[in-house]
């Protein structure tokens, strides 16, 4: 057992070893969701909101009573009154005093009540702002990340046709060494495997700098390990619909955060028009206050004074009050507030329509190029699979002889042409499709990304 147990202990650090080395590759669920927790921008924004928030609750706490406790000590010199006898004295004296304060007002021509419902329909509008953020990111990642599909798409198309290229090189090779093939047909056959080891190293390095974009929008901390787990674009289903621009638009304008976030903006400036009137109107304000006070002379023949308790409770008074407040010019400050509010809402309303004209047009452009997209598609895979027969027929008549490289290369170069474009036109049509449902969501939770 003494010898068995050090060979377990071998094992289980082996163990951690490869677990340890092994990296995690990030789908595009994980990268939203980094995203969405650590992305410096959509965190400013939810910064933006808690003050909101705070603005809120404040409106809400100004229509509370103040209370207020305050006292204070003086040491007199010279000449004074003694607040005992009223009398003038130049005695040294020291006093103290308390006093608690509060008031409540009673109207003040609902600007208060306005002012809350201005900064709740604010917060509202905050909420739905971080919904915008948050949604606006997850589009740049999605469009970033199908960017990284298609280049790795290509990265392999090119990578297939080079070792295409090497096994054909590799068969004339061996036929030029028995003398059943011209040394030229090699030549020309290893130019064409550096032309096409060339178009496989720009596309590997243009595969890198769309990772290298990604991991950049994810904001990464540095020497972070980042390897993307993607899928086959085989596996990448693909459904077709008929969006009509009138029925798309109809339920985004109900459900899109973008919309709602002016909208209570509009609110919140009917509100603030309503606030900034009340001020020009009668307010009322009561209150009360309780105050009491300690004297005392300094000198030696100031004889017996009262103690300082007894002193408090005999100088206790008390008082209740009420304050009409009436304005009758105020050099235009409350008219100039009334006329910004007013300002404010015409502005919202402004932004409103023209948000919705350019929401209507985004939504009429992408379901056209949807449509364009799937008609697009059709004809690029049908012309995928045409050239790929072609090229089986080319390729059978190079290795019997019946063309020469030039022909040969030529099918394969329309051969990889028709890949790539079979292979952009369904991962554009994919993220076009996205893009519609995004705006008939509002959200990207409910949204199938592959």
């Amino acid at each position: 057992m003494k010898r068995i147990a050090p060979v377990f202990a071998l094992i289980f650090l082996f163990c951690l070893d490869e677990a340890s080395g092994q990296e995690k590759e990030w789908t595009i669920e994980d990268c939203i969701n980094y995203a969405i927790t650590n992305n410096l921008d959509l965190k400013r924004q939810i910064l933006q909101t808690e003050t909101a928030e705070v603005n809120f609750l404040k409106s809400k706490m100004d229509i509370l009573p103040s209370l207020n406790l305050g006292s204070d000590a003086n040491l007199g010199f010279g000449r004074s009154i003694d607040p005992v006898t009223n009398l003038i004295t130049f005695k040294q004296n020291i006093s103290n005093s308390y006093a608690l304060n509060s008031n409540f007002q009673l109207f003040t021509g609902f600007n208060a009540l306005n002012t809350i419902a201005a900064n709740k329909f604010m917060l509202k509008a905050g909420l739905e702002a971080e919904k915008v953020a948050r949604n606006t990111l997850v589009v740049e990642l999605l469009g970033q990340y199908y960017q990284v599909l298609y280049a790795r798409g290509l990265e392999e198309v090119a990578r297939q046709q080079l070792e295409l290229s090497e096994r054909q090189q590799f068969r004339i090779t061996r036929m030029v060494e028995t003398g059943k093939e011209a040394m030229s047909r090699q030549m020309e056959m290893e130019s064409q495997v550096s032309a096409d080891r060339l178009d496989y190293t720009i596309a590997r390095n243009t595969a890198n700098q769309a990772i290298t974009i990604l991991r950049q929008m994810l904001q990464l901390d540095p020497g972070t390990a980042f390897r993307i787990a993607l899928p086959d674009p085989a596996n990448i289903l693909l459904t077709e619909n008929d969006f009509k621009a009138d029925s798309v638009y109809r339920i985004a304008a109900q459900t899109l955060p973008r919309l709602r976030t002016i909208e209570y903006e509009l609110k919140a400036a009917e509100k603030q028009i309503s606030a900034a009137r009340g001020l020009v109107a009668p307010s009322l304000t009561v209150g009360g206050s309780v105050y009491t006070g300690y004297y005392k002379v300094l000198s030696d023949d100031s004889g017996e004074q009262a103690a300082f308790t007894s002193q408090l409770k005999n100088n206790n008074s008390q008082a209740i009050y009420v304050s009409l407040d009436i304005p009758l010019f105020n050099n235009y400050n409350y008219g100039r507030n009334i006329k910004t509010a007013k300002i404010r809402k015409t502005d919202a309303a402004l932004r409103l329509e023209l948000e919705k004209n350019a929401l209507y047009t985004e939504i009429e452009n992408a379901c056209l190029n949807y449509s364009r997209g799937m008609d697009e598609f059709v004809a690029a895979q049908s012309n995928f699979e045409f050239n790929k027969k072609s090229f089986n027929v080319v390729e059978k008549k190079f290795e019997s002889g019946l063309v020469d490289v030039t022909d040969y290369s030529a099918a394969k170069t329309t051969l990889s042409r028709a890949e790539t474009e079979a292979l952009r036109t369904k991962l554009q049509l994919r993220i076009r499709e996205i893009i519609i449902q995004f705006y008939m969501t509002g959200n990207y939770e409910s949204i199938s990304f592959i």
